[in-house]
């Protein structure tokens, strides 16, 4: 599976990030974005439209990888989310390719 956050949706309640912190992680201005983390995938990448090794865009172009045991907790995050914003979507290898990580 794969997760992605719409920012324009994003509340900031930060509840993703309770329920799933290996996935969701806080951008400076207070919204969520996704993650994957190197203790899942050999690599850390932060999907928040920064620039630099570890970043990787944001909104629909910043979707990351769920980790095999994280998926019902992701899942957990998107229902409990009050912004609606968490979008999860089956593993797709042509989308994870134009990330352009």
């Amino acid at each position: 599976m794969m997760v992605w956050i719409d920012q324009d949706l994003c509340t900031g309640d930060g509840i993703c990030s309770e329920i799933c912190p290996d996935v969701f992680q806080e951008r400076d201005d207070g919204l969520w974005v996704v993650k994957e983390e190197a203790s899942h995938f050999g690599t850390s990448i932060v999907f928040d439209g920064g620039s630099g090794d570890g970043h990787g865009p944001d909104m629909g172009n910043g979707v990351a990888r769920i980790p095999d045991g994280l998926i019902d907790d992701a899942v957990e995050a998107a229902e409990e989310c009050p912004g609606e914003c968490i979008m999860i979507e089956p593993y797709a290898q042509e989308t994870i390719d134009a990330r352009g990580v």
